[in-house]
Parts: structure tokens; sequence; C-alpha cells
């Protein structure tokens, strides 16, 4: 990965991290459908302009059904579970079970495009759940009713971006990234809408919950899936789904700096070992790395 790659996946990791939390806020207010539409609404009414300036419309019209699907794989579907999932589980934990997301987009990619499955990456991924696992070993935070099925969607939402991330990299080569990402937040808007209209929150809706899904569909859907589209042709969806590895680590640091959670060591080892899990996961650290490169110095 270049340092730019690595740039994009350090930004996408705070950002996204960050979305769990605003979730937790907005989720009980709101309700999932809700919750889902404004953050694709939201996303949708802040790339637009950029594209109408920067690459104009004729590909979102050529691609309308490719882009359409996407937001339905790795926007609608995504959006409702895991929204429906912080109703019973901690930000903390559903994201540790979004994590597993780079597992199901390896095997994904491994069965669909036929792509590699080495020991480096495979040894990655593990190492990334592992680092996963030390992080929150002392927090999960369930919540006893509907904790089952809530863990199911949860689940279901991590397979449902490995799959997204897979069509992307089959079917969005050479579209600009900027008309993926608001062509997807598009299509996710209108397969949301009716769900949306149906269960539209009947009591006032807190200040609180309107200022967490406004910063959530900008920062953490709008800029975070140019930058996730972006790596996706850049690096592969192997390797940019492992983002969802640093998530969990993001959550602590912004958890610690706005609502005072102390950091403990099991925190920094479980950060310690995502971050080396995620690097040889997407090929930053490579068994072989070294040894070609010193051939290539001979």
């Amino acid at each position: 990965m270049r340092f730019s790659d690595v740039v994009d996946l350090l930004v996408l990791a705070a950002l996204w991290g960050a979305s769990f939390i605003f979730m937790r806020i907005a989720a009980p207010e709101l309700g999932p459908f809700v919750l889902g539409f404004l953050r694709a609404v939201i996303a949708a009414l802040f790339l637009l302009p950029f594209l109408l300036v920067r690459a104009g419309t004729t590909e979102l019209k050529t691609h309308w059904k490719k882009l359409a699907m996407v937001g339905i794989l790795n926007s609608a579907i995504p959006f409702f579970l895991l929204a429906f999932a912080t109703l019973s589980l901690s930000g903390g934990f559903a994201s540790i079970i979004n994590a597993t997301a780079p597992l199901w987009a390896a095997v994904i990619a491994w069965i669909w495009l036929s792509e590699k499955l080495d020991g480096g990456r495979t040894a990655g991924l593990i190492i990334g759940f592992a680092g996963v696992v030390v992080l929150v070993w002392n927090k999960q935070g369930i919540n006893l009713p509907g904790a089952l099925l809530a863990i199911l969607a949860a689940i279901s939402a991590a397979f449902f971006y490995g799959l997204g991330a897979n069509f992307t990299k089959k079917y969005m080569q050479g579209i600009n990234t900027l008309v993926v990402a608001a062509g997807s937040m598009v299509g996710a808007a209108i397969v949301l809408l009716p769900g949306a209209m149906l269960y539209w929150p009947g009591d006032p809706v807190s200040i609180k919950a309107w200022v967490a899904i406004s910063i959530m569909g900008i920062a953490s859907t709008g800029i975070a899936y140019v930058l996730y589209f972006r790596l996706i042709v850049n690096v592969g969806p192997a390797k940019a789904i492992t983002v969802t590895y640093l998530i969990p680590a993001f959550a602590v640091i912004w958890g610690a700096m706005f609502i005072d959670e102390k950091l403990t060591m099991n925190m920094v080892i479980g950060c310690a070992i995502i971050l080396i899990g995620t690097a040889l996961a997407t090929g930053i650290l490579s068994p072989g790395h070294r040894s070609a490169a010193s051939e290539d110095d001979a």
C-alpha cells in the first residue's frame, strides 16, 4: 500500500469509529429505518454538489443500475441492520462484530473473484480479529433482551459489507469514486424511504439526536464513503475492508477523549495487535516483501 492509501485507511477508521457513537445516540429516538434513511439522504445532499461540479451526471445516468445495487448492498441494508443492532448492543460490541467484515470479504473474494488467500493475509486477518477480542475483553456491554437478534443483525451487516466491497471491485472499475459514493447514497435513500415514512417517529426528536445524525451523514458517511471506494479501487476490497479492524481502536480513543473512558493496558495491547494484523492483511507487512526487495537490490 502507498502512504496515501494508509492515510485514507486511518482517516476512514476514525470517521467510521465515531459513527457507532452517533448511532447509539440517534437510534433510540429515530429507529433503524429513519436513521438509515437520514444518514443516506444527508450524505447524498452533501456529495451531490461536489459531483455536479467535478464530474457531472453522465456516469451517474449511465451506471445507475450498478450504483443502486452498491447502495443496497453496501449502505441501505448495513445501515438498517447496524442501527437495529445498536438498540440492544453497545457501540463497542457492535464494532467488534463489524470487524468480521474482512473475513467475509476475503472469503467472498476467494470464491467469487478467485483472489489468492495466501498465508500472510490469512494470518493478518486472524491476528487482527484476535486484537479486537483483546481490546474489548471486558467491555462487551450486551443488553440481554433482544441481544441474540441484534448480534445476528450485526453479523449480517458485516457480511453485506464484504459482499458490497467485492461487487464494487468487480463491476465499478473505472467509475469516478465520487460518482460511486454519491450514486450509492441516492440509491440507499430511495430503498429506505418507504420504511422511514412508515416508522417516522411520532415524538419530537431531540437536538442531540439531530446533531448526531447530521455529523454522521456528512463526515462518517459522505466523506467516509469517498475514501472507502477510493481504497477499493486502489488496494482491492479485501484490503480496504480491513479498516473495520481499526474502528474499535478509534472508538476507544474517542471514548477516552470525549467521555472520560479510562485507557487500560488490555486496550493498549489490543490496539497494537490490531495494527499488526491490519498491516499484514493489507500487505504493509509481508513475509516476502523484505526478501523480494533484497533480490531487487542485488
